[in-house]
């Protein structure tokens, strides 16, 4: 029996817990999904948390990582305990101050949750990019494979550095480590004390910046003494991983738990030995574990420390029997000949005899099943292999063939789609700690999002049992599923995986005799003939009878207990009744009143569905998601990805340099707000204020020439318009569809002209086909209205559309008018944060063109530099017009009639960007084509012929401000 405490947590709070204990300065700057080990520890010192020093942790955040990591450099110089907290593209800022931490010898550990880097795209999740990239800076590098090993071994560093005096970057799988939920030890603070050996602190605070005692680092080094200098420390290297073993060993006879620098698993006789690190080696393991007990004789090798590399005690951990290892990297060096790991094992085994080949796996959380490993112990015979994917380009794709299930047995699986911001989220990570920290059972909580935020999709995927889980990838077979959305329904295969006898739970408000026909035919099938067992409740209902709005966590957590049969109801209401407690009492005791009388109601409300012996004649069609004459790419790419099936798209239907289509958001049509705004148009005041405050372009107004009314649907009424557009109708349309039930338009009306309806009752009214015959009337019909005016701009076209931004987002009604007021000249530079990822996530972008197939051309580099980057656009503008201007006046000697005209005009009128001046361009690019194109002149012309107007260059904060990047300056907007 252990003497610790277990406790349900997640791997960022294992870091952090261990990071402050040993820390007196923490220097922190936020990157996903490193972030909440930075939130952490400043909430632990805002509320007068110790170290093991008896002292509160001094917390600053910098304006950027690069400041960060300065930051840490000179804390640790100046003889103070430094961390900090990085990932991806945050840990790339850092490497300049790592080379010199390392290169000056600075005891520290830097904590990443490992994160795929910014290449074709950005990438939010977890791969091995990062910390490879770090692996020449000089810092030890050492991997975790679970929530346990993030707290042991980052101990085990924070150990090692003070005696070794080698920084080390203690690292693990971003999301599937940092945000998984697990039930773990929790290590005191006063036995890591115990294991701190006192006289190499006194070192490091002897080697600090002292005006006591002045030394001067050095500032820099000529050729005949650099390299000398660089091979000071190498003795020092060479003796590091026998420091940090020593620390696992004292560690060990603490804590109970033997660390090696390689860990060795499976059979003492293998042949096939995979080796590997981080979360992966959790699944390897699981999946040796039951294959060896079929017969197999297969082998896991877990890489601990990947820097020092030892290749003596690699080569001590491989069983004499084998004659194959297959190294996985998480990483992708292009050009090389083998991703880093591989080439160090290639390079310790070089005198062995023992086949090596190298693949890559898992790239921006890419799954990694059970499946997938008895695949590369099976088929892998080739260097350079990848799994998990398609690749009909290169051939380098493993087949995965057969699917096996390794999860020990009574574990319980279970499976929760919801919508973010309906809590289901929430609920299922008080599920884990009610359960995990309840009970004597293991329990795992891991948690899936879409870019869409708060309006996205989430999936919660829960575990529960006896023994011990170490299945890092999704719930492939679940006992239970539910859908908290019923728009997800025909749209996603909801209950994909479901198990024989399992159980689905749906919150709708269907009739619950009428349920089983809302289904398709092939959600009929499956629960037919796995005798899926399905209940149904009105969820929304009881949370807006007790007063909690659109939040529906608490009748669904209450109900997956009752029905599930994880716990027994009587307890499982009670422990549901004191997280509530726990959860909302700093909100008062209202908030949490509402909460129980929502698990109150919930038994009553549950309805059990009557299933058929046979199927049913009646059933709801698969949604229809895009047009039958859409593109190749619309077909292959969008549509999979649509229905949340984009890990089956091949290779070669990627773009190989990141380009998308534009305006193709408009598909998406996700219809996920329960409640859409209904206009009243006998109330309304043609203010247009109720378009211009709407984050999604989701309803919109127009001036309408009457004889274009004439195959109008019967209820597409219109209103007069009175003054000088007497001989225009006026129309407000919301496209119910993409609206995201906000309600920002129904604040906003100044007379009530709005108000919100449920979205089927709007769809009954014909809504839908009204907004098919509206968005097909012309555009940008002004009237006598100015253009830069609120109700002016609303009658132009918005090139920014049905983004995937949070449900009443402030930032996106201003880019909306951005790209109605200079739209179809816009070049967008954009940083990484909320605006890149609903403006830019792919396969579908909410910025769009009009009639004319001109709008918003966008690109993000990076977090920091989009000043920069936008800058460089406006200076690429300048040089190609300047170019055209030259080759303009050359062809005014050339040339005559209308294009000489043309091109006259353009010169005199060089900086205007008018109406007339976009005419003026056509005109010229249609004449141009009619001249002699073996003229270089002309060819050139031709080639630069878009730049005869000027573009307006901006560059888009991440979380949502913009600078136009004028003629030559930076002017705020």
């Amino acid at each position: 029996m252990s003497k610790f405490k277990k406790q349900t947590i997640d791997g960022n709070t294992a870091a952090a817990h261990v990071a402050y204990a040993f820390s007196d300065v923490a220097a922190i700057y936020p990157i996903t999904p490193s972030s909440d080990m930075g939130q952490y520890a400043d909430l632990w010192s805002a509320n007068g948390r110790k170290n093991i020093f008896g002292e509160i942790v001094d917390i600053v955040e910098m304006q950027s990582e690069a400041g960060a990591a300065g930051a840490v450099h000179g804390s640790l110089s100046a003889g103070a305990f430094t961390t900090t907290f990085t990932a991806s593209q945050g840990l790339m800022l850092m490497l300049p101050n790592m080379h010199k931490i390392a290169g000056e010898m600075l005891p520290t550990v830097f904590h990443v949750s490992a994160r795929s880097l910014a290449a074709q795209s950005l990438s939010i999740f977890g791969d091995h990019s990062d910390v490879m990239s770090a692996r020449n800076t000089g810092y030890a590098l050492v991997a975790a494979s679970n929530l346990q090993e993030i707290m042991d071994l980052a101990i085990v560093s924070h150990l090692a550095t003070l005696k070794s005096k080698v920084p080390f970057l203690n690292f693990f799988d971003g999301f599937r480590n940092s945000h998984e939920i697990q039930k773990t030890e929790i290590i005191d603070y006063d036995t890591i004390k115990n294991l701190v050996e006192e006289k190499y602190i006194e070192e490091f605070r002897a080697r600090a910046m002292n005006p006591e005692n002045p030394r001067l680092k050095v500032g820099a080094q000529n050729p005949d003494v650099y390299f000398q200098g660089r091979e000071t420390t190498n003795l020092m290297y060479d003796e590091t991983p026998g420091i940090i073993q020593e620390y696992m060993d004292k560690v060990a006879k603490v804590i109970g738990r033997q660390y090696h620098l390689f860990d060795y698993v499976g059979a003492k006789d293998a042949e096939k030995v995979i080796v590997s690190m981080g979360s992966s080696c959790e699944t390897i393991e699981e999946t040796v574990n039951a294959l060896n007990a079929k017969g197999e004789k297969l082998g896991l090798i877990k890489v601990r420390v990947y820097r020092p590399f030892s290749a003596e005690a690699l080569i001590a951990a491989i069983p004499e029997t084998v004659k194959k290892v297959i190294v996985l990297d998480r990483t992708k060096e292009p050009g090389s000949l083998g991703e880093p790991l591989y080439l160090d094992v290639v390079a310790s085994l070089k005198d062995k005899d023992i086949k090596v080949i190298g693949g890559r796996y898992g790239l921006s959380s890419k799954e990694f099943t059970p499946s997938m490993v008895k695949a590369i112990y099976d088929k892998a015979d080739t260097h350079g292999f990848t799994v998990g994917i398609n690749d009909d380009v290169s051939k380098r794709s493993l087949d995965v063939t057969e699917s096996i299930n390794t999860l020990p047995e009574g574990t319980f699986s279970a499976k929760f789609w919801g919508l973010g911001s309906d809590g289901t989220v929430g609920a299922n990570k008080n599920s884990i700690k009610i359960i995990g920290d309840n009970t004597d059972m293991y329990a795992q909580g891991y948690f899936q999002y879409d870019s869409k935020k708060s309006g996205g999709i989430t999936r919660s995927h829960l575990r529960f049992g006896k023994s011990m889980i170490q299945s890092e990838y999704l719930v492939q077979n679940a006992n239970f599923i539910a859908c908290h959305n019923q728009a997800f329904i025909g749209r996603y295969d909801v209950i994909e995986g479901i198990k024989e006898d399992g159980v689905f739970l749906l919150n709708s408000n269907w009739d619950s005799n009428d349920v089983f026909s809302h289904f398709t035919k092939d959600m009929q099938k499956t629960i037919i003939d796995k005798k899926v067992k399905v209940y149904n409740i009105d969820a929304l209902k009881i949370a807006e009878e007790v007063g909690l709005g659109g939040r529906i966590n608490t009748v669904m957590q209450a109900a997956f207990f009752i029905i599930s049969g994880v716990l027994p109801k009587a307890e499982a209401i009670k422990l549901i009744k004191n997280a509530i407690e726990k959860s909302y009492k700093k909100k008062g005791k209202e908030i949490v009143e509402m909460n129980w009388k929502a698990v109150d109601a919930t038994e009553a409300a549950l309805v059990e569905v009557s299933i058929p012996a046979e199927l049913p004649k009646v059933a709801a069609e698969s949604a229809k998601l895009i047009p039958d004459n859409s593109d190749d790419f619309t077909k292959n790419v969008i549509e999979p990805i649509m229905r949340e099936k984009g890990d089956n798209i091949p290779v070669s239907d990627m773009p190989y340099d990141g380009y998308v289509p534009t305006g193709t958001a408009a598909l998406e049509k996700r219809g996920v707000a329960p409640a859409v705004p209904h206009w009243i148009a006998d109330k309304c005041i043609q203010c247009n204020q109720c378009t211009f405050v709407c984050p999604h372009a989701a309803i919109r107004a127009k001036l309408i020439d009457p004889a274009d009314l004439k195959d109008a649907p019967e209820t597409f009424n219109v209103l007069d318009v009175k003054g000088k557009d007497a001989d225009k109708k006026f129309k407000i349309q919301v496209y119910v569809e993409d609206c995201q039930g906000c309600a920002v338009c129904v604040n906003e009306c100044p007379v009530g002209a709005l108000e919100l309806s449920p979205i089927q009752t709007e769809r009954d009214a014909g809504e839908n086909a009204n907004e098919t015959f509206f968005h097909a009337l012309p555009n940008d019909v002004i009237g006598s209205n100015r253009l830069y005016s609120v109700k002016g701009s609303q009658f132009k076209q918005p090139l920014f559309e049905f983004s995937g931004a949070c449900a009443g987002c402030g930032e996106t009604p201003y880019i909306k008018l951005t790209s109605q007021l200079f739209g179809d000249r816009m070049i967008i530079a954009n940083a990484t944060g909320c605006s890149s990822i609903y403006g830019g996530t792919f396969p579908t972008t909410p910025y769009c063109k009009n009639k004319d197939g001109h709008g918003p051309t966008w690109a993000n580099s990076l977090f920091e530099d989009n000043a920069e980057y936008g800058l460089g656009m406006r200076l690429a503008v300048d040089a190609n017009r300047k170019q055209l201007k030259s080759v303009t006046e050359k062809l005014l000697k050339k040339v005559s009639g209308e294009l000489k005209e043309a091109l006259t005009w353009s010169l005199e009128n060089w900086k205007d960007v008018s109406d007339e001046a976009l005419a003026n361009n056509v005109k010229i690019q249609s004449l141009l084509e009619k001249e002699d194109k073996k003229d270089p002149d002309v060819r050139k012309a031709i080639e630069l012929k878009s730049y005869f107007v000027d573009k307006s260059v901006w560059a888009f904060g991440g979380d949502g401000w913009a600078y136009d990047i004028g003629f030559g300056g930076l002017d705020h907007v």
